[in-house]
């Protein structure tokens, strides 16, 4: 499943960020970015699922039960890691009283080996939670898990009319290659996805 749908502000990423780096100006102060878990799984569907009913970010129109983004958490290894973001307490302590407001996600962009450096992105926030920096905040750390990997890009594709995720990862360093014309329908109406793309300088080795 690839797709965006957040609101970004602007932003840079370098090796050296962490995952718990500092936040966005305007981004919640206890957002606490961790590899998901089986647990999550709840909370990632309905995320995702929010984006399928709304008809911005992605093609798929069959909405997803809490079994299958467990099993689909658990297919994801190492080298093709999800993320969450979650909301800590108020005492800032991961883990309790939390709530997942983002996920991010890289896949393999093709089998071959010559793509092995290759992965695609996707980034969904919570509605509610979109225009205040958390979608820059996860994607800035699915990149440095990228760069930790070994990747030397990522790709993704959106819908010409997701302005605001086309700003987000604009923002987060990566250029608009090109349009793929009529790509899919969704609803029985064509649409075409523009084609994004981020080098990762440390690894073009």
């Amino acid at each position: 499943m690839d797709g965006v749908t957040a609101s970004g502000l602007k932003g840079s990423w370098g090796s050296s960020t962490p995952m718990d780096a500092r936040p966005p100006p305007s981004a919640p102060s206890a957002l606490h970015v961790r590899r998901a878990e089986p647990a999550d799984a709840a909370a990632v569907a309905e995320i995702y699922n929010r984006a399928i009913q709304e008809r911005i970010a992605t093609f798929e129109t069959e909405e997803r039960s809490d079994e299958t983004m467990r099993a689909w958490i658990a297919e994801h290894d190492d080298r093709h890691p999800v993320l969450v973001g979650e909301v800590t307490d108020a005492a800032g302590t991961p883990g309790r009283g939390h709530r997942v407001i983002a996920w991010a996600s890289l896949a393999s962009y093709r089998p071959r080996a010559c793509y092995a450096g290759v992965g695609e992105f996707s980034v969904y926030v919570r509605d509610g939670y979109r225009g205040q920096h958390v979608g820059e905040r996860i994607l800035l750390a699915l990149l440095e898990e990228a760069r930790r990997l070994g990747y030397w890009k990522l790709v993704s594709r959106i819908f010409p009319q997701n302005t605001p995720s086309r700003r987000l990862v604009a923002r987060c360093g990566f250029r608009e290659v090109g349009t793929y014309e009529k790509h899919g329908k969704l609803d029985g109406r064509w649409l075409d996805t523009v084609i994004v793309e981020r080098l990762i300088p440390e690894n073009l080795r």
